[in-house]
């Protein structure tokens, strides 16, 4: 509804009409002075029209309010302020008793903005000078409005200041003061009548009152004051002033109304709105209201011991009475409570309400307790809803209701328990209301009931899911811009497909295109896109996956991967138990788990409340953790397989590995596992022995035939090895071969050659073993890194001359040409199967990358202005500052040291530190240096010494370094001048100012303060805290920088700079001349057949079941999980003692019946023997009673 509308309500009047008296008949038992007529009001108050027809008033001797009434448009509607109350609001409206209830519903749930109810309550019972019990407050206060809170209900009671419509306010006033947050409101709703409304006189206003100043004061009479804890007011206007009873027929259709409308409860499917009246004492004439509600299915609540009809008919619906009984009981009740009342009538209309007892509950406040109120309301509805019918279509309303007031035992005591026959598409929609509403615990139960979730889930079902997040959630602001995105890309004539509606109601609607590219900008560009399969691209250069108007049919099919889809959606909503739960039901749990952790690190960055970023945080590490409890399973149980898993590539996430998956999710313990670290010692060290002493790999490296020699250890061949790599994998999970013998991945070189009946000589296999190791690489790299440095410093001091380059400079030249090409390799032709754009976004990421470039750039500008004699000394200072980068970069390669690495993380993290410490040493220093300069340079107008004074000085100061004779004017110097340019030779100084000398050295010494002592001591403190937080972390630091050091060069050729040169061009006939695939890419990454992936997902799978099963044990020995089995246990002995207590209550009333049974039969017997109908000598037999045949013994 628009909220112009929402606000304009000059329409109520034209609709919503009042009652007036349209005869005055006057009323003869009034003991006033001024006349009064039958309906309560003045004569004075009548119009000239309702006065003058005495013909009217002379045939008619008794007032009605159907016949004597006209109505017009309502002169009272709006707002109410309570005045000294807080400035509490709430709406109300006077209308006719004949008002149609849909208008009221209407004005209700669109104008006023309340939100449509899951159930509707009415409280009625007690009027006047009820006396309120104890108890009763408890259960109003923590039973009632705690369940119409919880279960979004309005509560409907008078709304005034008297009787049960007091006690109601005061519970909803102590639930709000106690529950502070925004969504703790109860909607309360006073139907009163509008004559007796005290001070009803300030509510009108034709033009409607926004806000009215309403004061609450004490009651006049037959009036109330209206109660300020409710949030609307019906006051229903049927023409009579100070009687009650007029608003009971509009309030009984208005709830008839409800009871008609739907509300989509629960986010899908909607189900009529549960009407219920609650009894509270009450009078006789409840007892009609109560019949006339059960007609209309309608079901009640009684609160038993609270006094009136409600104990009446509490002890006729618990006790079992025949037809008989049951009056005769009833007629004692009523005399005994009600002795003026129509004893004849009451009674009757007690056996009707007996009748459908199913529509009537008794709630016994002894034996239920107070805290499970919405419990009691929920068992009323589904006895007043209890059918026969085994047909589970029968019950979806009260699923849906269970679903909506997250009464999971309810649903499973009374919905599961095996009556019913469930059906998988029977419990689809409250599925997708469960998922919608976040309810893991009705997820887990519909599924373990039978649901089919690869039934369940389509393409379209998940497009809806993903419609219907929450309007404030980030990931609706991601998908809302992406679709703005594609809107703004496709243009306004191009077709678009029509935002189908949500499942809420509203036609906000997206495509799995816009969670494609959400998920494309949160987990990078490392992978192929998620569901990139189902769309194509359309050649635009914008935008490379955009959708194509004729391209929808995949909404129909159903998803190949249900688990994992609902997982991602539940992930990206930030819920937690949800997206356990779906992960515990999903295959790929560790490369699920890593793919959690991303998506959520990288939503933590961008949720604006620190609350949100922070629970985000935790879930990923949550997820990480699991991830690695899971493959710290699978590598207890087998080695090797765990290696194959960390370096399978993952087809659901976008054929990433999980080493991939972790480097990206910043998972750095995951990385620093035992089994990461055994996989990477074994890519690093090849088939070497791993305790190789470096000296001899440096004389290995510079003298190849010790590699022939017994220097260096290595293992068996490559071929024994895969062979017996095969031999390992071949053994069973459970019964079931992991990999068969012809399916064991051939794809390297030596696996053709070898299957060709071809083997490599000793020679070739011990150098490619040599050289293959990723070690020997940076071994390599490192003493050849050295020689470069050495070449270029012997260049830049001695080498260098201004004529043509020398010699040595030429061979620099060249080893930097291998440096660009070895950089150039490293970004266009180390990953072959992504676009180029993505290869320079994936290459610049690397810090160490970018210090290459503007290495190779500064190297490249200074040589070319050392070209040039005129840029010569320009070119110099170039190469030399070029040094300093290439020399910076020995500190990435001294990353793969364990004393090292973490020191370098440390130092980077310390710079950090400097920033921010200079930035508050520049504020203090400038406005140091300005003030002293000011003071003591007053004539002084060159620039280049002003910026010296003012700031390069004040820095030297920091270091001990202070010129006394310029600041003391004790050590002032004589020979200056004031007019500078009387001495343009520069050869005389400005003279300083001694004026307020004392001021320049107080602040000196106030400089130095905060500087040398304050600042300092600041960095050092932040220094310590950087190093010691560093430190705590050291080892999984510098095995999260080997893992990328180790990548690094086990992707590098054999050779170092620059004799890399034949590598490349080893490499280039390799790949493009003779077509030999690459051998080092199957070490990080394995495409597995289906067959083989299928086995190792199966092997994963069992090993995450040992792992739930372990951690789940854990969780049950646990104090607090036995103490949460104890509180079962004595819930389920007090449940037991209440049956017995039940029980026995039955036995006791069948006792009395057998006793009355008895004196029947012996009365009957008795006037048998009397009379003489029948005639026998023998006399009746008598009871013989354990006591009897115990007395009768000799």
């Amino acid at each position: 509804m628009d909220s112009t509308l929402g606000r304009d309500q000059s329409w109520i009047p034209k609709v919503i009409k009042k009652k007036t008296c349209s005869t005055f008949l006057e009323d003869t038992t009034s003991d006033r002075k001024q006349p009064l007529c039958q309906c309560g009001y003045a004569k004075v108050c009548h119009n000239t029209v309702a006065t003058e027809d005495n013909f009217g008033a002379a045939i008619v001797s008794r007032w009605n309010t159907a016949e004597h009434t006209t109505e017009e448009p309502t002169d009272a509607f709006g707002d109410v302020e309570f005045f000294g109350k807080g400035r509490l609001h709430g709406k109300f409206v006077r209308l006719s008793s004949d008002t149609d209830p849909a208008i009221v519903y209407t004005l209700i749930t669109h104008f006023w903005g309340i939100p449509p109810p899951n159930l509707v309550v009415s409280v009625v019972g007690g009027e006047g000078g009820l006396k309120m019990k104890t108890w009763l407050k408890d259960i109003l206060r923590r039973g009632l409005v705690k369940a119409a809170q919880s279960t979004g209900a309005w509560i409907m009671t008078s709304g005034l200041q008297v009787g049960i419509g007091k006690y109601v306010g005061q519970a909803v006033r102590d639930h709000a003061t106690a529950n502070t947050r925004s969504n703790a409101k109860v909607v309360a709703m006073g139907i009163a009548p509008w004559g007796i409304v005290y001070e009803k006189d300030r509510l009108v206003n034709p033009k409607g009152s926004f806000p009215v100043q309403y004061t609450v004061g004490s009651e006049r009479g037959a009036e109330h004051a209206l109660d300020e804890n409710y949030s609307a007011f019906l006051l229903v206007d049927d023409g009579t002033n100070n009687r009650m009873g007029g608003e009971i027929q509009f309030q009984a259709r208005l709830e008839e109304h409800i009871l008609t409308q739907r509300t989509g409860i629960g986010g899908r499917g909607s189900i009529e709105i549960p009407v219920l009246c609650m009894l509270i004492q009450g009078g006789p004439k409840m007892l009609q209201r109560i019949y006339k509600a059960t007609m209309n299915n309608i079901p009640w609540l009684i609160l038993a011991g609270s006094g009136g009809i409600a104990d009446i008919l509490a002890e006729v619906m618990v006790e079992s009475f025949t037809a008989e009984t049951l009056k005769k009981e009833v007629e004692e009740r009523i005399r005994k409570h009600f002795p003026a009342e129509d004893t004849h009538s009451l009674v009757e209309l007690v056996e009707k309400i007996f009748e459908n007892k199913h529509l009537v509950t008794v709630y016994n406040a002894d034996l239920e307790g107070t805290e499970e109120f919405d419990t009691m309301i929920l068992k009323a509805l589904f006895k007043a809803c209890k059918k026969q019918s085994t047909n589970a279509q029968a019950y979806l309303d009260e699923l849906k209701l269970a679903v909506a007031w997250s009464r999971v035992d309810i649903a499973n005591s009374q919905l599961f328990n095996g009556e019913i026959l469930w059906k998988s598409g029977d419990l689809e929609d409250p599925m997708t209301a469960a998922l919608v509403n976040n309810k893991p615990e009705f997820v887990k139960l519909f599924i373990d009931n039978g649901l089919n979730v690869a039934e369940y889930l389509s393409y379209q079902r998940l497009e809806e899911l993903y419609s219907s997040v929450a309007g404030n959630s980030l990931l609706n602001t991601f998908l809302q811009k992406k679709k703005v995105e594609r809107r703004s890309l496709q243009g306004k004539d191009s077709m678009l497909a029509p935002d189908s509606p949500r499942v809420d109601g509203s036609h906000r609607s997206y495509t799995l295109l816009e969670v494609l590219k959400v998920l494309k900008d949160l987990m990078g560009d490392f992978c192929e896109p998620v569901y990139g399969q189902l769309f194509k691209p359309t050649g635009d250069r914008n935008n490379d996956l955009l959708l194509k108007p004729q391209e929808l049919p995949y909404q129909m099919r159903k998803s190949p991967t249900p688990w994992t889809d609902l997982f991602i959606w539940a992930v990206l909503q930030s819920w937690n138990e949800m997206a356990t739960y779906f992960w515990e039901m999903g295959g790929e749990s560790v490369s699920s788990g890593l793919v959690a952790c991303r998506i959520l690190r990288e939503m933590a960055r961008y949720q604006p409340e620190a609350e949100g970023a922070k629970v985000m945080k935790e879930m990923a590490s949550k997820f990480a953790q699991l991830s690695l409890d899971v493959f710290n399973q699978c590598y207890r149980h087998n080695e090797r397989r765990a290696f194959r898993l960390l370096v399978r590539s993952c087809p659901q996430w976008g054929r990433a590995t999980c080493l991939q998956l972790a480097t990206e999710a910043d998972a750095w313990n995951f990385l620093a596992h035992d089994g990461v670290q055994a996989l990477l010692n074994q890519i690093w060290w090849g088939e070497m022995d791993r305790n190789t002493s470096t000296w001899k790999l440096c004389l290995a490296f510079f003298c190849p035939p010790f590699i022939y020699s017994r220097l260096i250890k290595f293992s068996s061949s490559t071929e024994e090895k895969m062979a017996e790599k095969t031999a390992s994998d071949l053994d069973s999970v459970d019964g079931d071969l992991l990999l068969q013998p012809s399916e064991v991945p051939c794809d390297s070189e030596a696996d053709i050659r070898r299957t060709s009946g071809w083997r490599r000589p000793f020679w070739m296999i011990r150098w490619k073993q040599f050289w293959g190791a990723p070690v020997i690489s940076f071994v390599g790299n490192v003493i050849m890194y050295f020689a470069f440095l050495f070449l270029f410093a012997y260049v830049l001091i001695m080498d260098l001359p201004l004529e043509s380059p020398s010699t040595m400079e030429l061979v620099l030249y060249f080893w930097v040409l291998t440096l660009a090409l070895e950089e150039i390799r490293q970004t266009f032709f180390v990953s072959m199967n992504i676009p180029m754009r993505k290869k320079v976004k994936l290459y610049y990421q690397d810090m160490w990358n970018k210090c290459d470039v503007l290495a190779i750039l500064m190297f490249v500008a200074g040589v070319v202005c050392r070209m040039f004699r005129s840029w010569f000394n320009l070119g110099r200072v170039l190469l030399c500052l070029d040094f300093m980068v290439f020399s910076f970069r020995l500190v990435h390669i001294f990353a793969v040291h364990k004393e090292l690495g973490p020191k370098i993380i440390i130092v980077g993290k310390m710079i950090k530190d400097v920033f921010f410490f200079l930035f508050f040493l520049g504020v203090w220093l400038m406005a140091y240096g300005v003030a002293t300069q000011g003071i003591l340079y007053h004539t002084e107008t060159r620039v280049s010494w002003i910026f010296r004074r003012v700031f390069y000085r004040p820095y030297l100061q920091i270091f001990g370094q202070i010129p006394l004779g310029e600041l003391d004017a004790a050590h002032f110097n004589s020979r200056c001048t004031d007019n500078l340019t009387a001495s343009p030779d520069g050869e005389l100084s400005p003279c300083t100012n001694s004026y307020a000398n004392w001021l320049v050295i107080l602040l000196l010494t106030i400089f130095l303060l905060v500087a040398n002592i304050l600042l300092v001591n600041l960095l050092i403190a932040m220094f310590s805290y950087t190093f010691n937080k560093v430190q705590e972390k050291s080892d999984i630091y510098w095995k999260f920088q080997r893992y990328n050091l180790i990548v690094e060069y086990h992707q590098r050729p054999a050779l170092a700079p620059p004799f890399i040169i034949l590598s490349h061009i080893h490499i280039f006939i390799k790949r493009n001349i003779r077509k030999v695939p690459t051998v080092k890419g199957t070490l990080f990454r394995a495409d597995l057949s289906e067959a083989v992936a299928s086995r190792l997902m199966t092997w994963e799978a069992v090993q995450k079941e040992n792992y739930l099963v372990t951690r789940n044990k854990i969780k049950r020995e646990s104090n607090m999980e036995r103490l949460k089995r104890t509180a079962q246990k004595v819930d389920s002995v007090l449940s037991y003692i209440t049956d017995i207590r039940e029980h026995d209550r039955r036995l006791r009333l069948l006792e009395k019946q057998v006793d009355y049974c008895t004196e029947a039969l012996k009365w009957l017997a008795e006037s048998l023997l009397q009379s003489d109908v029948i005639r026998n000598s023998r006399a009746p037999p008598t009871f013989a009673g354990p006591s009897s045949a115990k007395d009768s013994k000799p």
